[in-house]
């Protein structure tokens, strides 16, 4: 709910929409205060159109001249890219609870381990030599929150193997598949690097 809108909400400290608002020079990377939080729970928090992530994707692209149109379209997506798409389909959505869980666990942990460091690193660098108005807020605040995805990963993870409809196969099965996406994925965005010297968007 919070990707589709729904900002944090944390009664035990000042509003997000009351927060001290950052610095102009902050604000392409830390967002905007009034929408962005990194703790809480979506329970009790206010719905914000501008708050949804693909807004700030948008806002993202728009300054690489890409509209709406040309974003989260399957007709875009590369054979690596629909593949790994593809995979998140087919294993998140598993009917079998221990194959979902597997894909979360492996891709969360797999993200909390740098995804995020390394993307922004790069866009720094494009930021600072390309396109100086491009906002990182997206990514700096995905990085950020990770270490919660990876917290709740590690608590559902209990709670589904002490349950007895557990079974470890399948979880681990599942989990490696979805790596294996993964790295389609990634695989086949350096080949289109190397091939052609950019990342097709």
């Amino acid at each position: 709910m919070n990707e589709l809108g729904v900002v944090y909400n944390n009664k035990g400290r000042k509003g997000a929409s009351t927060a001290d608002p950052a610095p102009p020079a902050d604000r392409d990377r830390e967002g905007d205060p009034s929408l962005v939080s990194t703790d809480g729970t979506v329970e009790g928090g206010t719905f914000r159109f501008q708050a949804a992530h693909f807004e700030w994707i948008l806002q993202f692209a728009r300054t690489l001249g890409l509209t709406f149109d040309d974003l989260g379209k399957r007709r875009h997506g590369t054979a690596s890219t629909l593949h790994f798409c593809d995979e998140l389909f087919r294993l998140y959505g598993s009917d079998d609870y221990n194959e979902a869980m597997g894909a979360s666990f492996a891709v969360e942990n797999w993200a909390a381990a740098g995804f995020w460091k390394e993307l922004i690193s790069g866009l720094d660098k494009v930021k600072a030599t390309r396109v100086p108005d491009l906002p990182l807020a997206f990514f700096a605040w995905h990085d950020k929150i990770e270490d919660q995805h990876k917290a709740h990963t590690w608590e559902e993870l209990e709670a589904c193997y002490h349950s007895p409809k557990f079974r470890e196969e399948a979880f681990v099965r599942a989990g490696v598949t979805m790596l294996d996406g993964v790295k389609v994925f990634w695989d086949g965005l350096n080949t289109l690097r190397r091939g052609t010297g950019r990342v097709a968007a």
